[in-house]
């Protein structure tokens, strides 16, 4: 699939709006909290100050302090509060400041919220969404910038789920706060105000475990999600000049993830380069390469290579060093084209 072709379900879209990603984040919880009621917004200086992002800005004044309300300094009470209303039929969006911050609710989360439906024998379940900036390249240090996606990736019963552009981002916000299960919703920071494309007005979903095809290509493929796609990007222009056709697979969703399209594009280049701002060691890309060597170990003309952050805190003065950006990219595809 093509991302000129990932127009799902759309409706009444002919108006289109030209969005950064946070702002597209912003659109899509105000136009859920309209079509329905159980939606409801809560955390830390979400309510009139509109979060530390401001990805809340206007929701408290359009929808009242009873639907988009401030919390204490307590991310273990908001992820608490958050499942006790999704039990209990409301469909909660809970905004944790920092992906380094969820630690506190880290146990309701994996063991409550997870395995309600299982365990409920699917009596009950948990419709929440924890929204939660997450990566680094804005200098936050340590404390700001991680990318703890593995840890609920490897979670049975949560969605976990990373846009890379403000389309994305609202069909996929959108997509979360309907689904029955509940969904860890990571927001790349460092691309909230990149850039901007045009975004329907109107109601759509992107779904979720449905990887986008954002280049074409036929020598390479190189697979990320979040915030290194617009650097992959690059990476895929710069090798065009070069004669090497790469072809861009967006996951978008980290569980589910789109197995099917990651394995046709593989099978087509025979060379694979993961991507991803997480550390190395037991980083999501090691499930797709080991389903990629799995399923296509004859097709590859070379082994597969991953680009990671490093085992390492995050660093506050090499911030741009430890991100997989576009030179460590580059060398990694040398290698594999020249293997």
């Amino acid at each position: 699939m093509t991302a000129l072709q990932d127009k799902e379900t759309a409706v009444s879209t002919s108006a289109t709006l030209s969005l950064n990603l946070i702002q597209a984040i912003n659109l899509a919880m105000r136009e859920e909290m309209r079509l329905d009621e159980r939606v409801v917004l809560f955390g830390e200086d979400v309510g009139a100050r509109g979060g530390v992002f401001l990805a809340t800005e206007g929701l408290q004044a359009e929808f009242g302090r009873r639907r988009v309300f401030d919390t204490p300094l307590s991310e273990a009470s908001i992820v608490g509060a958050a499942v006790g209303m999704a039990v209990r039929g409301l469909r909660p969006i809970a905004e944790i400041q920092f992906a380094d911050y969820m630690g506190p609710g880290f146990d309701q989360i994996v063991s409550q919220a997870a395995k309600i439906r299982y365990r409920s024998g699917g009596q009950f379940t948990a419709p929440l969404v924890i929204r939660t900036p997450s990566g680094g390249g804005v200098r936050g240090g340590h404390h700001h910038s991680q990318s703890p996606e593995a840890y609920y990736a490897h979670t049975p019963g949560l969605k976990v789920v990373m846009p890379s552009t403000p389309y994305d981002a609202k069909g996929l916000l959108k997509a979360a706060v309907r689904s029955d299960d509940p969904v860890i919703f990571f927001e790349p920071k460092r691309i909230y105000r990149a850039f901007k494309e045009d975004v329907p007005e109107g109601d759509y979903v992107v779904e979720l475990g449905r990887a986008a095809v954002r280049r074409e290509g036929a020598d390479l493929t190189i697979v990320g999600y979040g915030g290194v796609m617009p650097d992959a990007l690059k990476v895929a222009d710069a090798l065009k000049a070069e004669g090497v056709s790469v072809e861009v697979v967006d996951l978008r969703s980290i569980v589910p993830w789109d197995r099917e399209t990651v394995l046709n594009s593989v099978a087509k280049t025979g060379r694979a380069l993961l991507v991803s701002e997480a550390p190395r060691t037991a980083n999501f890309m090691g499930e797709v390469a080991y389903t990629i060597q799995e399923e296509l170990f004859d097709a590859l003309l070379a082994p597969v290579s991953q680009v990671a952050g490093f085992d390492t805190p995050y660093p506050y003065a090499q911030d741009k060093v430890y991100l997989p950006g576009p030179n460590r990219m580059l060398r990694a595809a040398a290698k594999l084209l020249g293997y």
